[in-house]
């Protein structure tokens, strides 16, 4: 099972290195994300501010990933990204010290809040491109899902966590201790880097060969790659119009849930509570399931993403909502993994240039959505799932269709990668 193979890569130090700061990495952005929206509305008094600062994060992301190819390559090994993450450490531990509850400390905040979101556009692509050398290529899919795994302890342990620790501290002050986490992870980076050498130097020693990730390699152009993969475009659309129809649940599910039946604060965490729950078992399950041809898979949790949306939308009792919940979060994992391990596929810089494209195109449908479907939600709730639902729905099935036919294509058979199979 799932987590018995998590717990022999684990055995591998550097794995485990990996993980253990990615999940304190994850408890950070947590604390982050709270902080920001708590601190926003807490010195402006207003919704629309909260939003201002999630579009300012998300910016660098777009211009980044749409103009800045030859500049994410740059940092294209362990030690680049440790000395980015050392930038986010001094950045967000150097905001408790200039923020004030007036408009100067706003404009402080939301600086930083861009100078933050700069640095992640340029640490996440580079990072997802690293990891699957860790391992050998079997164990990709594997390693993949581990780390995956963080994200979905952190969705059920990060509130309780939070709610902790803001018993000792103000909010402001969580910035500090989402610093000391970029600290812990810029040390873990700068170890796998020395580690590679390392391997490196044995390696040659023994007369075989192991690489050490160097940066600054030419990245390729975008969209040559994609045009050779039309799978991974199709994929990588769908994913855009999952995270734009992801805004209706982000802002919407307490609405509805308040509009439909009544419920308050308490079924709001209610509800979260099962989507974490579902997730932390999809996790488990993609992790050493043999599922099939990956577009298969990913469409059809997307498919079942759409029809959970719908579901939330004429869901006529709360514990119909957990179940809704709990299976929404069981497609999570499933899509994640699977689009992270097919472009793990493709070689170092393709690689990393897919990643960045597959970045920035949820960023902007993310950010799209947050601007504009809120509106919607606020006038009809449950007409909104279901229409977000039923696009969602539609669109994972056409692209599942037309995945299947470019994929019996003999010009497309000969251009996919081997290990097209999530297994």
């Amino acid at each position: 099972m799932a987590p018995v193979g998590y717990l022999q890569l684990l055995r591998k130090r550097s794995v485990l290195v990996l993980w253990s700061s990615a999940a304190l990495s994850v408890l950070g952005d947590r604390l982050y994300g709270l902080a920001v929206m708590w601190v926003v509305y807490e010195s402006t008094g207003s919704a629309t501010w909260m939003g201002v600062a999630a579009v300012v994060e998300s910016i660098p992301y777009i211009l980044i990933g749409t103009f800045g190819r030859d500049l994410v390559a740059r940092f294209s090994s362990y030690r680049a990204l440790g000395w980015l993450d050392a930038g986010r450490a001094a950045a967000a531990c150097a905001l408790p010290l200039l923020w004030s509850p007036d408009g100067g400390g706003l404009a402080v905040l939301l600086a930083m809040v861009f100078v933050l979101g700069t640095l992640g556009a340029l640490f996440g692509p580079n990072l997802g491109a690293l990891v699957p050398d860790l391992v050998e290529p079997g164990q990709v899919r594997r390693v993949i899902g581990l780390l995956d795994l963080t994200t979905r302890i952190a969705a059920i342990a990060g509130p309780g966590a939070v709610g902790l620790i803001l018993l000792a501290v103000s909010e402001v002050q969580l910035f500090a201790l989402d610093g000391v986490t970029f600290a812990v992870s810029a040390v873990a980076m700068w170890w796998l880097h020395a580690h590679a050498r390392r391997t490196a130097r044995v390696a040659a020693a023994s007369g075989t060969q192991a690489a050490v990730p160097v940066a600054g390699e030419p990245a390729p152009a975008a969209w040559p790659v994609l045009r050779r993969h039309p799978d991974v475009t199709l994929a990588v659309s769908l994913h855009g119009v999952g995270f734009f129809v992801a805004a209706v649940s982000a802002v919407g599910l307490p609405a509805l849930l308040a509009v439909q039946l009544g419920q308050g604060a308490a079924g709001y965490g209610l509800a979260l509570a099962a989507v974490g729950a579902g997730a932390l078992a999809g996790n488990l399950l993609i992790g050493n399931l043999q599922l099939g041809h990956w577009l298969s898979v990913y469409c059809g949790a997307w498919m079942v993403a759409g029809l959970t949306l719908f579901g939330y939308g004429i869901a006529p009792s709360m514990p119909v909502v957990l179940a809704v919940g709990f299976i929404a979060g069981l497609a999570t994992p499933a899509a994640a993994v699977t689009l992270r391990t097919r472009l793990s596929e493709f070689g170092k810089q393709e690689r990393l240039r897919l990643m960045t494209v597959d970045q920035t195109v949820i960023r902007t449908a993310g950010t799209v959505g947050m601007l504009t479907l809120p509106m919607a939600v606020d006038a009809a709730p449950t007409t909104a799932f279901a229409g977000a639902g039923v696009l969602l729905l539609v669109t994972a099935a056409v692209t599942a269709v037309v995945g299947h036919r470019w994929a019996t294509m003999p010009k497309f058979a000969a251009a996919e990668p081997v290990g097209g199979r999530v297994s």
